[in-house]
Parts: structure tokens; sequence; C-alpha cells
């Protein structure tokens, strides 16, 4: 890929094949691909190689370059920027022409998945081994890789969905980390509003896409695209947020396993949370504690 086509789109003898438009857009196309390469050809292969002999103590090889998967979660974030180019120029003779010397039976944007695809193989793998190593030296190892692999996949799911936040005035960076998102049917309750507003906002609920961050809990609204592959994915217009300093927080609503409360400014504005299962409310109601001690 690198050499094949990254490493074409600089060579002078290709030049006349690209089209303006496309010149010095290498990065935005291939993401930090050669910095996933370096990765794994420097580093974690030639780890995962001295444990050839003993299998079983491989999860500490995961554990040590833990923080190094994380450049994955930057080739996921600008993968939907990547996807959107490609179809701008996949007829472009440029790659064609790079797809024949390679002679390559599919086109360039199969292997571009390729980095998404190897990151969801790592859970099933490590999920295999342990099924086998119950009892051996190295199982501890092997369940903490699992959850950290977990753990990395969740962060680079939500900041998938965090970077189809449309309509957020300020810098999301600096609301900090992104802890939990997700869907919710959402009632509000404010002591200022009109009594009709009241009434009508008891019985039919709003749905909302919740960003739970450090600092501030997001509401946006879903809008569902129309498009292919990544174009398919969701964006989540903004409609307000609360700064955790002055959330409150209900766990459990009368008549239903599902429902918890968040309130603000000692319960002047009061949101019924609906979850789609109790396992998720209980799951948010945790992560709310955490961040409000």
């Amino acid at each position: 890929m690198l050499q094949g086509y990254a490493a074409e789109m600089d060579n002078p003898l290709m030049a006349h094949l690209i089209s303006p438009e496309l010149q010095n857009k290498k990065d935005i196309l291939f993401g930090n691909m050669e910095e996933i390469y370096h990765f794994h050809n420097r580093i974690f292969l030639r780890e995962l190689e001295t444990y050839v002999e003993y299998p079983e103590l491989v999860g500490r090889c995961f554990l040590d370059q833990m923080e190094d998967f994380q450049i994955y979660e930057k080739y996921c974030q600008n993968k939907p920027r990547s996807e959107s180019l490609w179809r701008q120029f996949s007829d472009s003779v440029f790659f064609q022409e790079c797809q024949r010397k390679l002679d390559h039976k599919l086109s360039l944007d199969s292997y571009l998945l390729k980095p998404v695809q190897r990151i969801t193989k790592y859970q099933l793998l490590l999920k295999e081994m342990l099924k086998y190593s119950k009892n051996c030296e190295g199982a501890e190892d092997l369940q903490e890789a699992l959850t950290s692999i977990l753990g990395i996949l969740k962060a680079v799911n939500d900041s998938m969905h965090q970077i189809a936040i449309t309509g957020y005035d300020g810098n999301l960076n600096e609301l900090g980390k992104l802890l939990m998102q997700g869907s919710f049917n959402v009632w509000t309750d404010h002591k200022k509003g009109h009594t009709k507003v009241k009434d009508l906002a008891r019985f039919k609920p709003m749905q909302r896409h919740l960003f739970l961050h450090e600092k501030a809990v997001l509401f946006c609204k879903k809008r569902e695209e129309n498009g292919e592959g990544y174009e398919k994915a969701p964006s989540y217009s903004y409609k307000h947020s609360l700064n955790m300093a002055a959330v409150g927080i209900t766990e459990n609503v009368k008549g239903d396993a599902k429902k918890f409360e968040i309130w603000y400014n000692a319960r002047e504005e009061v949101y019924i949370i609906q979850a789609p299962t109790p396992e998720v409310k209980a799951t948010w109601v945790n992560e709310i504690r955490k961040v409000l001690t």
C-alpha cells in the first residue's frame, strides 16, 4: 500500500496522472497508515516472535504495547474523510495504473479498510487464546490484554460518533475524555416552564443521543445519512449540554427499571432518561457517579 500507492503519489513520473484536486491529499487518503506499518514492522511483530515457543504468555506482549495501539483510533477517525476523498477519485487513471502495476484484484479502498478490520480481530484472537489457557501461566495477562483491547475498541467506536457531532460551538476536546455515548428516550421537566409544555413533555419522549464527557453531558439529535459505507454513519446535531459540576443524579425512577434522572441546578431542570435496557442504565449511572464523586 505504502510503496505501490502512497509513494507513487510523490513519484514525478506519475504526476501527470494525478488530478490537481488530488495532489497533496496523501495524508487524508492514507491517514497514519505508515505509522501503523512501522509499529507492526519494527516493534509488535518482533515482540510477538519472541513468544513463538510460549504462546500462552503472549498477553504480556499486548500489555507492553497497549499505548501504541491507540494509533488505530487516529486512523479510524480519519476514515470518513479518506472514504469521501476516495469516492470522488475512485475512477482516477492514477489509481487504475497503480492497481495494474501491483496486479491487485481489489481496488485501493479494500486495503484502506484493513487497519479497521485488524484492530477488531485482535479481541477475537485473544478470546480464542483465553479459551485454551484457562489455568496456565499467562492467563491473567491474556484476560487483561483482552479487556484493554476492548477498551481501545470502545474508544475508537465512541470517537467515531463524537466526530459526527455538528453545531457545537466550543471545542469538544475541552470537555475532557469522552466516557460514554448512546441513544435514549428523554423527558424534560423544567421548573420555569409553561405548565402546558410541562404536561406535554411528560408524555412524549424525545429521542436523544447522549455524550458523557468528564466535564459535561451533551444532548444531541441523531440524523441518519443516506449513502454507502461510512456515509451511512449518522450525524448528531447538538441541542444543549449540562456542566457536570452542577449535575445531580437520581438512580431510580418509580415504575421503570430502565429510567434514571439527571437534574441540574438543584432540580431547576430535570431530565428523565430511559435506557434501552437495565444493564445500559446501570453502566451509565456508574460512570456518572464516578464523574460526580
